[in-house]
């Protein structure tokens, strides 16, 4: 039976297990036809699965038919607000988040003890914990500064929780080139949230809400919105900053080799060179580039170790010379943009630890940096009136605020 079969199979069985058969339901009314009853398919899916007695949350998403590849990012960002090997309560309910098209993990929520909850959530820039406490106050502070050297470091600089720095700089650093793009000069704005007890003092951080940044006279708003699919940054028009393929497929990487005709390193004549290079150390995660089905996995010989993606009838990604592959991951698997499909390395024909990423359209090799693509989410209808309240609402909090100054926000 093929693995996507074989998954299938198990989540259908374990759906009747947890949620019961409907092979009892009522007769179906006169006059019903099938097609007059069908409605639009949601885009996402909700499951409430329940701890068993000793199951720790990996085990209770393993039983849930979670695969491993899928469960381990969501359970390190949950780490620090649940040990892995906690055991949670018999009975403790568990909600899922899935895709319903391939039921691929979303996000999930946990209530840890009465009165918090605990929340993990799949976004561009990777998996995101947080928690929810009952009776505390929310609040929307503002950072504002200039760009002197180092971004990280002058948001840091400027009041913005470390933490949330590197969740900024990192879920743009694929749409944005920081050491490009950004001119000592420059200036920046973050709206962000925070937590406070009924006294005052402060619980927690909570989301980034707004980054505004002023690059060479050019303005680049960005607010943070919730889709049904998980969090995400969009422009003014309701566009996401997101692209249908990230421009570099992993974190903190420097090209070493462009894409066109050059001089073999090892092998030492030229020839055409059909991708970019980046070099990262062994292990550097490396993440699909756009959503899309693994149609090639192993070695390929000066490739080394290489994953090949599909994206829709024309377009495929390569990512060669890697260490390792991501675990679990077999032909005919769908992966999500930004997930994990392997690590750094240097096998094949290679002089050092970097990654050999190829774009290719109808089988013509493309340059990955000049690869222009759309939007992976325009919003419209419902979805961009909602998102336009929420953004004119952060606008005017926006123009009240000083640096470091806060204001109570409704919720």
């Amino acid at each position: 039976m093929p693995h996507r079969t074989r998954r299938h199979a198990r989540r259908l069985v374990l759906a009747c297990l947890v949620f019961g058969s409907t092979a009892s339901a009522d007769p179906l009314p006169p006059g019903y036809h099938p097609t007059s009853a069908v409605q639009p398919r949601p885009a996402v899916t909700l499951r409430t699965v329940v701890a068993r007695r000793g199951q720790t949350i990996g085990q209770v998403l393993a039983a849930a038919g979670v695969e491993r590849r899928e469960a381990e990012p969501a359970l390190s960002a949950l780490a620090p607000l649940l040990p892995v090997h906690a055991a949670l309560q018999t009975g403790h309910p568990v909600t899922l988040r899935q895709a319903p098209e391939d039921e691929a993990l979303l996000g999930l929520s946990v209530q840890a003890q009465p009165g918090r909850t605990l929340l993990v959530t799949r976004t561009p820039a990777g998996w995101i914990a947080h928690q929810e406490t009952d009776g505390e106050r929310r609040h929307v502070a503002l950072a504002r500064g200039s760009i002197r050297e180092n971004l990280l470091d002058d948001l840091r600089g400027a009041g913005l929780p470390e933490s949330l720095a590197r969740e900024l700089v990192q879920g743009l650093a694929h749409e944005l080139d920081f050491q490009r793009e950004l001119r000592p000069g420059d200036s920046f704005e973050i709206l962000f949230e925070r937590f406070r007890a009924p006294g005052g003092g402060l619980l927690r951080d909570g989301r980034l809400l707004h980054a505004g940044f002023s690059l060479g006279g050019r303005n680049l708003s960005l607010w943070r919105h919730d889709t049904a699919a998980g969090p995400d940054w969009f422009d003014d028009t309701g566009s996401s900053l997101r692209r249908a393929f990230l421009r570099t497929p992993l974190d903190g990487a420097r090209v070493t080799s462009g894409f066109g005709m050059r001089s073999h390193p090892v092998l030492g004549f030229t020839r055409m060179h059909q991708g970019i290079d980046f070099a990262a150390p062994r292990g550097t995660p490396v993440l699909a580039a756009a959503d899309g089905e693994v149609v090639q996995i192993g070695w390929a010989g000066g490739y080394g170790r290489t994953v090949t993606l599909q994206h829709g009838e024309a377009r495929t990604t390569r990512y060669a010379h890697l260490s390792t592959f991501a675990p679990g991951l077999r032909p005919g698997d769908r992966v999500r943009q930004g997930e994990v499909i392997g690590r750094v390395g240097r096998t094949g024909v290679a002089t050092g630890n970097h990654l050999h990423y190829e774009i290719a359209e109808a089988g013509q090799p493309l340059d990955p940096a000049r690869v222009r693509t759309r939007p992976a989410t325009v919003l419209q209808g419902p979805d961009l009136a909602a998102f336009q309240a929420a953004r004119d609402g952060l606008a005017v909090q926006l123009a009240r605020l000083q640096p470091m100054q806060e204001v109570a926000a409704a919720d």
